[in-house]
């Protein structure tokens, strides 16, 4: 894992006074290529307690003023860490409870019961998961989202926050504010 300080995004390592805390989920973009997608995924975690990893080769740098602007404020609020490859990343988890979004998943995402820190795997935006990353993962790990039939994929950003969502609300939405 790689400590970095972006200009507005804050960016935590193992030694970081972030280490200590429990995050609700991990979600682990592979190579992402689009930063409004990622700025966006930064903000949703801000805002879920979710720590967000990111594997290398990233298609932009996290300066890049597409990235910030799709993140406003939350970037001093998130949790992300930057690792140069996916074995890596994984070897932070638990294997049985790493989750591959991915088309051609065969689990549906919704018959998974998750718990608090679960990771979950997205794959780059124009070409998804390959399909070495997949065979690490058992049928039950590979998991898609209902689309309707014919259907190509949804929005990484997209599929991120309805993943956590489902996720966070299987667990009751534990540290949510709910009622003001």
């Amino acid at each position: 894992m790689q400590p970095l300080q972006g200009r507005k995004l804050a960016v935590f390592h193992d030694d970081d006074k972030d280490s200590a805390r429990i995050f609700m989920f991990h979600v682990i973009l592979y190579q992402p290529e689009i930063p409004p997608n990622t700025g966006n995924i930064i903000r949703l975690c801000a805002n879920t307690g979710c720590r967000l990893h990111l594997v290398r080769p990233l298609g932009f740098t996290l300066e890049d003023k597409q990235l910030i602007r799709a993140g406003l404020d939350y970037h001093e609020f998130a949790s992300l860490c930057v690792h140069d490859t996916l074995p890596e990343c994984l070897s932070e988890f638990d294997p049985e409870r790493v989750f591959a979004l991915t088309t051609k998943g065969s689990q549906a995402f919704h018959q998974v019961r998750y718990r608090a820190g679960d990771a979950f795997l997205f794959g780059p935006e124009s070409r998804g998961l390959p399909a070495e990353v997949l065979a690490r993962f058992g049928a039950g790990q590979r998991v898609r989202l209902p689309m309707l039939a014919n259907s190509r994929s949804l929005n990484l950003s997209n599929t991120v926050a309805v993943t956590v969502f489902e996720a966070w609300r299987q667990c009751g939405f534990d540290g949510a504010q709910i009622n003001s």
